[in-house]
C-alpha cells in the first residue's frame, strides 16, 4: 500500500524484481495499491497487506497507535534499518515502541521551502538573496511588483489541490501562530496567483512565469535540474524536515518478503530517489557512495544542508484537528474571492507608496483589517464568530459528522470576506 505515484511504483517494481533480494526470497511480483491515506486503516484491519510505504509521519503513527503495524524482526531488515540515520535535524527518522522495538524507518526525507528563478529576479531588478522566510512571500515588495507589473511574481496552489501545499501552510499557521500566520497567508495569496495543483506551481518557476513558487524540496531539486537559474530555499527557523516512513502491516501473510522488501528500500533502493525525474533526498547516506549516488552532488549537497536546517517543532496532531475547516477558509475567502483581494491590496499599495494619499499608520491600519481573521455568523449556532484557532477545531469537528454542512461554513466565511476587503476599498475611495 503506497502513497507513492505511479512513476516511484514502476521504477520500484523494475529494480526490485531483478535485484539478488528478491530472488532469495523467490519474490516475483508486486502489487502496488493506491489508497487515500483516510482509508489506510480500515482497508488494513479487511485486506492482507504487506507493506505501507510512503504517505508522510503522521499517518504512520495513526497505524501504529491503532497497532496496525508489525515490528521489524529480521536480521537483514533491522541492519538496513540501522543504515538510517535515527534523527534528521533534531526530527526522528524511526518509530520506536514502548517494546523497544522498531515499527517504521524513514525511506526518504523531505522539506518544504519555495524556489526562485534568478533570471526572472534580475529582469524585475529583484535582489533576491532578500526572500529568506515566509513572510518575505507576503511583503510589500512582492505586492509592488504586482502593482507595477500588473503580473504576480508568486505562485501557491490550492490547498484542495496539493497535500504539499497544504502543509506549507500549516507549517507557517504554527511557524508564525494562528493570528499573524493568517495575515501572512492573506498577503501571500494577494501577491500571488493561485494554481490548480502544486506541479503547476513547480513548472511556474521553470518556465519563467513567476520569480518564487511554494514548493516541496523534490520539486525544487527538480526546478534546479530543469534550469539553473532556480533555487530551491528552505525558510530558516520556520519549516520541518519530515522522514517519509515504511513499515510492514500487521496483516501480512508473508512477514520474510515484507521485511525483505523494507531491506531492499532501505538499501538497493534508496537509488529510486537519484533518477533525475524523481529527485527526492534518500534517507540512507550511504546510497551517496554508490557510482549512481556519486553522479548526484548536488542532491548529496542538499541532504546535507536539510540536515543542518533549523526547523520548528511541529505539532501533527494540531495540524489534523484543524486541516479541513482550514482548507475550506482558505478557499473561500483567499481564493474565491481572490479578485478583490488582490484589488484591495494592490489598491492599498498605490495609495502609500506611489500616490502617498494615505499616511503609515492609515496604511497600517488598513493592511491589518484586510488580514485580520473574518467576523461570521456561524451557519450552525447563528451566533457572530471569530475564525479563531479554538473555532476552527470546532467547525473541523463539526465537519467531520456533517459534511453537507460545508457549503454552509464556506458560504459565511467567503461573504465575510467579502464585506472585509470592501470596507478596506470603501476606505481608499471606492
Amino acid at each position: 500500500m503506497t502513497r507513492h505515484p505511479a512513476d516511484i511504483q514502476e521504477k520500484a517494481r523494475e529494480m526490485f524484481l531483478k535485484s539478488d533480494i528478491a530472488k532469495r526470497y523467490c519474490i516475483k511480483d508486486i502489487r502496488f495499491i493506491a489508497v487515500p491515506a483516510g482509508f489506510w486503516p480500515t482497508y488494513i484491519e479487511k485486506q492482507s497487506i504487506d507493506v505501507a510505504w510512503g504517505g508522510g509521519p503522521t499517518l504512520f503513527d495513526n497505524l501504529y497507535l491503532k497497532g496496525l503495524l508489525r515490528p521489524l524482526q529480521s536480521k537483514l531488515a533491522l541492519d538496513a534499518a540501522s543504515q538510517v540515520p535515527d534523527r534528521f535535524a533534531g526530527v526522528s527518522m524511526k518509530r520506536i515502541g514502548k517494546d523497544g522495538k522498531i515499527y517504521w524507518v524513514a525511506a526518504a526525507i523531505a522539506s518544504f521551502g519555495f524556489t526562485v528563478n534568478r533570471d526572472v529576479a534580475k529582469q524585475l531588478g529583484f535582489n533576491v538573496s532578500r526572500l529568506k522566510s515566509w513572510r518575505d512571500l507576503a511583503s510589500d515588495d512582492l505586492g509592488l511588483i504586482l502593482v507595477k507589473y500588473g503580473v504576480p511574481a508568486l505562485a501557491i496552489a490550492n490547498p484542495l489541490q496539493s497535500t504539499s501545499n497544504t502543509r506549507i501552510y500549516e507549517i507557517i499557521l504554527q511557524a508564525y501562530g494562528w493570528k499573524e500566520g493568517w495575515r501572512v497567508l492573506t498577503l501571500m495569496a494577494a501577491n500571488a496567483r493561485i494554481e490548480e495543483g502544486s506541479a503547476i506551481v513547480r513548472d511556474d518557476v521553470i518556465n519563467g512565469e513567476v520569480m518564487v513558487g511554494i514548493t516541496i524540496d523534490f520539486y525544487g531539486y527538480t526546478a534546479e535540474r530543469l534550469n539553473p537559474a532556480c533555487k530551491y530555499v528552505l525558510p530558516r527557523g520556520e519549516t520541518i524536515v519530515n522522514g517519509d516512513p515504511i513499515a510492514v502491516v500487521k496483516s501480512t501473510k508473508n512477514p520474510e518478503a515484507a521485511e525483505a522488501f523494507v531491506a531492499w528500500a532501505l538499501t538497493e533502493g534508496q537509488k529510486i530517489w537519484l533518477d533525475p525525474n524523481i529527485n527526492r533526498l534518500p534517507a540512507n547516506p550511504k546510497v551517496f557512495e554508490t557510482p549512481e549516488g556519486q553522479k548526484r552532488p548536488d542532491l548529496e549537497r542538499a541532504f546535507y544542508e536539510a540536515m543542518r536546517s533549523k526547523v520548528i517543532r511541529f505539532n501533527d496532531t494540531l495540524a489534523l484537528e484543524t486541516e479541513y475547516a482550514m482548507q475550506l477558509y482558505f478557499v473561500a475567502t483567499l481564493i474565491d474571492q481572490h479578485t478583490l483581494l488582490q484589488k484591495a491590496w494592490t489598491r492599498l499599495l498605490k495609495a502609500y507608496y506611489i500616490d502617498h494619499s494615505i499616511d503609515e499608520a492609515t496604511f497600517n491600519a488598513l493592511r491589518e483589517k484586510l488580514t485580520d481573521l473574518v467576523n461570521y455568523k456561524d451557519p450552525v449556532t447563528g451566533k457572530e464568530v471569530v475564525f479563531t484557532l479554538q473555532d476552527a477545531i470546532r467547525v473541523n469537528k463539526i465537519l467531520q459528522k456533517n459534511i453537507n454542512l460545508k457549503e454552509a461554513y464556506m458560504n459565511a466565511w467567503r461573504e465575510a470576506a467579502k464585506q472585509k476587503y470592501e470596507e478596506v476599498l470603501k476606505a481608499l475611495g471606492g
